[in-house]
C-alpha cells in the first residue's frame, strides 16, 4: 500500500502577520507556552513556518527594511508540538526525542529569499567594525540552485536546512540561561579581551516583553506579563538544540534531542536555503519560508544513557546530531587561512574567533580582486555552502582556523596564477548589494595593508 502523504500539523499563511496565524507562532523559548498540535512517535507530519523575520523583509530595492527591523520579534517559530508514543503516552523529562528530517524545501510560489547584514546600531553582525552599515541581497532559486540579481557571476546548490530546532526547557533550565546571560550582559565588555576585537552588541539578548509572542496566551495579560519577563530569547544556539544553525542538518539528518517537559514541546523555524559555516553576517544564511516534513521517536531515559552533562546540573547538556546523506558534491576548493592575530598585529592566546575573523578578512580581500565588493563577498561567504574549521587549538599562541571556498560557484577561475600578460584595470562587477548608510559614530576597524 503506498504509504500515506504527511499530516499537515501547522499551516502558516504568508498573507498574514505572524500573530494573525490561525494555528499561534512564538518568538521565545519557555515551558508554558500551549501546544499547538499532537504527533505519535513514529507519524509522518509536516510543519510549515514562515521566515524568521515575520515577512518584514520584501523583495525591492532597498535594504531601510534592514537597517529599522525590530530585532526584538525573531524567530517566529512553528510549535509547540506535543510528542506521544504509540500507547498516546508523553516524552518525559529525561527522555531523548529523536527527529529526522524527511524532507524540506520553500513553500510553493514563495521561491526567494534575502541574505543581509544589520546596522552596527541595530544587531550588527561578525564583522560589523568593518561593515557598520545594512545591506541586502536578493535570492531566487531554480530547483536546487539559488543566484542572485546583487552578486552577479554566481550560483550555487542549496543545502536547505532549519536554522532553529529544539525542546521547550524547564523552568528550572530557563531561570540558569537567564542567571548566566545576565551576568555576562551586565558585566563590563571593556574587561572580556575578545570584545576589543568582537563588536557585535548586546552581548546577551534578555528577556523582554518588547515583540514577544507566546502562542496562544494573550498578550496583556498578568499571565502573559509575567511569562514575557522570564521567556528566552531565541538568539543562540542553547541546551535545548534551538538556534544551532547546523548548514548540514538537511533531508534524512537526525537530531537527538533531550527532553526537559512533558511532551517535549518541539518547535522549529528559521528556515535557511543555504548557509556558510558561521553565518557570519548574522541575518547571513538565504532566509525564506519554507516547511519540514518529519518523524520522530522516542528514547525512554535516553538523556542519562547518552548524554553526558558539562556542568554543575544534569540540565547542562547538549543535543547530538546525525548529518544525513544529501549534499552538493564540490572536489576543489579554495582555503584562507587565519591565525589568532586581530588586525591591529596584536597577539592572542588561542583565540579561535579571532582565527576565524581572520580567515573571512583574508577571503573578502583576496575576492575583492576579482571585481566583486567587499560587502558582495560579505554576503556571500554568509549564505554560500563555505566550509569553516578548526585546525589548531594546541599549537601556542596561535589557534589556527579556515575557510573554504568551492571553486565551482563562480563564473570565472578565481585561482592565484602565472599572469603572462599585463594586468588590466579592475573589472568592477554590477550592481551591488544593497546598501543603507551608517548614521551613528562608532570607528571603522581597517586593515592598514589591505586593498582599497
Amino acid at each position: 500500500m503506498v504509504p500515506s502523504s504527511p499530516r499537515v500539523v501547522v499551516k502558516v499563511d504568508l498573507k498574514k502577520k505572524p500573530w494573525q496565524q490561525t494555528q499561534p507562532l512564538h518568538n521565545r523559548w519557555h515551558p508554558e507556552i500551549p501546544s499547538v498540535a499532537e504527533v505519535r512517535a513514529n507519524e509522518f507530519f509536516r510543519v510549515e513556518m514562515i521566515d524568521a523575520m515575520g515577512g518584514i523583509v520584501k523583495d525591492d530595492d532597498s535594504s531601510s527594511d534592514i537597517k529599522f527591523a525590530d530585532l526584538s520579534t525573531t524567530h517566529h517559530l512553528s510549535g509547540p508540538i506535543r510528542v506521544v508514543d504509540e500507547d498516546g503516552v508523553a516524552a518525559k523529562p529525561g527522555d531523548l526525542l529523536v527527529v529526522e528530517i524527511c524532507n524540506l524545501g520553500p513553500l510553493p510560489g514563495d521561491e526567494w529569499g534575502y541574505t543581509a547584514s544589520f546596522d552596527r546600531e541595530n544587531g550588527g553582525g561578525f564583522l560589523t567594525d568593518h561593515f557598520p552599515c545594512a545591506t541586502k541581497a536578493i535570492w531566487y532559486f531554480e530547483g536546487i540552485y539559488a543566484y542572485s540579481p546583487h552578486i552577479p557571476g554566481v550560483r550555487f546548490p542549496g543545502l536547505t536546512h532549519p536554522g532553529v530546532i529544539g525542546t521547550a526547557p524547564s523552568m528550572e533550565l530557563l531561570r540558569i540561561w537567564n542567571e548566566r546571560e545576565r551576568q555576562l550582559e551586565e558585566s563590563d565588555h571593556k574587561s572580556l579581551t575578545l570584545c576589543e576585537v568582537v563588536h557585535q552588541r548586546p552581548l546577551a539578548c534578555l528577556p523582554t516583553t518588547k515583540g514577544c509572542l507566546l502562542g496562544s496566551i494573550e498578550e496583556g495579560t498578568p499571565e502573559w506579563e509575567r511569562m514575557a519577563n522570564e521567556a528566552a530569547r531565541t538568539l543562540p544556539g542553547r541546551e535545548n538544540g534551538g538556534n544551532c544553525d547546523i548548514k548540514n542538518l538537511s533531508r534524512g539528518s537526525k537530531i537527538y534531542l533531550p527532553v526537559f517537559v512533558e511532551g517535549a514541546n518541539l518547535s522549529t523555524g528559521d528556515m535557511h536555503f543555504s548557509q556558510g559555516d558561521g553565518e557570519i553576517s548574522f541575518c547571513g544564511a538565504i532566509e525564506m519560508s519554507g516547511f519540514l516534513e518529519l518523524k520522530c521517536e522516542i528514547i525512554r531515559n535516553g538523556m542519562q544513557e547518552y548524554l553526558t552533562p558539562m556542568g554543575p546540573t544534569p540540565l547542562h547538556v547538549n543535543p547530538i546530531f546525525e548529518i544525513g546523506p544529501v549534499e552538493p558534491r564540490f572536489s576543489e576548493w579554495l582555503v584562507f587561512e587565519g591565525i589568532s592575530v586581530d588586525e591591529s598585529g596584536r597577539q592572542h592566546y588561542l583565540d579561535a574567533t579571532v582565527a576565524y575573523k581572520r580567515a573571512v578578512l583574508n577571503a573578502i580581500d583576496y575576492l575583492f580582486k576579482f571585481g566583486y565588493s567587499k560587502e558582495q563577498v560579505y554576503l556571500l561567504l554568509s549564505c554560500c555552502p563555505c566550509e569553516g574549521r578548526l585546525s589548531g587549538i594546541v599549537d601556542s599562541p596561535n589557534a589556527v582556523a579556515t575557510l573554504a571556498i568551492p571553486i565551482a560557484i563562480f563564473d570565472q577561475d578565481i585561482r592565484p596564477k602565472t599572469r603572462k600578460v599585463p594586468v588590466g584595470p579592475r573589472i568592477v562587477r554590477k550592481p551591488d548589494v544593497l546598501k543603507s548608510t551608517y548614521d551613528g559614530k562608532l570607528p571603522i576597524t581597517k586593515n592598514p595593508s589591505s586593498s582599497t
